[in-house]
């Protein structure tokens, strides 16, 4: 890091902004050096990084909780990260008992149970009910409309949301509780055939998250109904999928393909080993990204020589437009697992290894002045690209030399 470290011997072991070539200085503050120390490719961006790219991160950690008894919720939207113009995310707990309210969305809402377990209900419009209890690594889809809850079981559970619109929040939704307390009574006796008595202790105001008793067996809950059950499930067993494995991780898509209910959401649960990366590609679609584990890397290209590289660990939401390309390197000592969400019925991607494969090779070489050892490789990847399409992964690389 060069000589300029000893302006301040006690600034020796601390990161500087200072790159191997000697470019640039040291930063004796005020600073916040934990948060240099986790964002190395900011303090000391790679020299191929250039241009305007915005903002694609943001954590969960830098954004309030809403604390009820029963739990607390807080949430990424375009408020938090405006580029986010097509997905926001809410993270949520629930206590054993704890109540996400009776409600529903303009948004259709996409769930990854996190850990813990929990109960959901849900009425279709043609007025066929569905309860069922989600565990760890489970999934649930509601459409737009659909009158739902969520409560949580012995252990409580927490769990992520994904909503189909970048602008969403969780506290601008139709909530049970709030609409009877803006409804007349003479209007709610009328409505349901009961005296106005009936509804002289509702909440005054949305009571959004509850504490509520623990629910019994999941066959004790079952409400008689005559419309039959609903045509499509609304919760899938993404643990229990079987992964697809490539030599430096794991993948889970899920999408309308095997999940049919989940008409606007696709998503992929992606695992990168120690020392692996996810190769360069990119999406028709926008990519909105949740890390569960581990630490990674991400250089996001946008064209017109525009180049920026972001650091990420547990916690942290990103986002890739379409159709920028990309990689997800894992910087750290154990496995990297996030999920990346789509605004499609489909998972799409685009490989470039596998695009350059499948081009002429002379075309190739003649356009980027690579040698025959590129080529090669070329054509030992055109072989593994029809069993791996748009999932190769690769053993450790290198960061380069900033």
């Amino acid at each position: 890091m060069g000589n300029h470290n000893r302006t301040r011997p006690e600034y020796e072991n601390v990161p500087q902004p200072i790159r191997k070539d000697g470019a640039g200085f040291v930063d004796l503050g005020p600073r916040d050096i934990m948060r240099d120390m986790q964002n190395p490719d900011m303090l000391v961006p790679p020299p191929t990084d250039t241009g305007g790219i915005p903002n694609l991160k943001f954590s969960f950690s830098d954004t309030p909780m809403t604390l009820k008894h029963g739990g607390w919720s807080r949430q990424v939207t375009t408020r938090e990260l405006p580029i986010s113009t097509t997905l926001a995310g809410v993270n949520m707990a629930l206590t054993p008992g704890g109540v996400r309210e009776l409600h529903w969305h303009k948004e259709s809402e996409w769930a990854y149970m996190i850990w813990g377990s929990a109960r959901i209900t849900a009425v279709d419009q043609d007025g066929r009910n569905f309860i069922a209890d989600v565990g760890p690594g489970d999934l649930w889809f509601f459409p737009p409309g659909l009158l739902h809850s969520i409560q949580g079981l012995d252990e409580g559970c927490e769990f992520l949301l994904v909503f189909d619109n970048g602008s969403f929040s969780d506290l601008d939704t139709f909530s049970i509780s709030d609409y009877f307390a803006h409804t007349p009574k003479d209007v709610l006796s009328a409505n349901f055939g009961v005296p106005k008595s009936t509804f002289s202790h509702i909440p005054k105001n949305q009571v959004y998250i509850f504490q509520g008793k623990i629910p019994g067996p999941l066959a004790s809950q079952q409400v008689p109904d005559p419309y039959g059950t609903v045509p499509k499930s609304y919760t899938h067993r993404l643990h229990a999928q079987e992964p697809s494995v490539y030599p430096g991780g794991t993948v889970r898509v899920v999408d309308s393909t095997n999940f049919p209910i989940s008409t606007t959401t696709a998503a992929a649960l992606v695992e990168v080993k120690p020392g692996a990366m996810r190769e360069i590609h990119w999406h028709p679609t926008d990519e909105w990204q949740y890390y569960l584990t581990g630490t990674a890397r991400m250089t996001v290209f946008a064209a017109n020589s525009q180049a920026r590289t972001f650091d990420y660990r547990a916690g942290d939401v990103g986002y890739v437009p379409h159709p920028y390309g990309h990689y997800i390197q894992n910087t750290g000592d154990t496995s990297l697992w996030f999920l990346a969400v789509f605004k499609s019925s489909r998972y799409a991607d685009v490989s470039l290894n596998q695009s350059l494969a499948l081009t002429p090779h002379e075309l190739v070489q003649e356009n980027l002045n690579v040698d025959s050892e590129f080529i090669a490789a070329l054509r030992k990847e055109k072989v593994q690209v029809v069993k791996y399409p748009g999932f190769s992964y690769y053993p450790k690389t290198s960061k380069s030399d900033s």
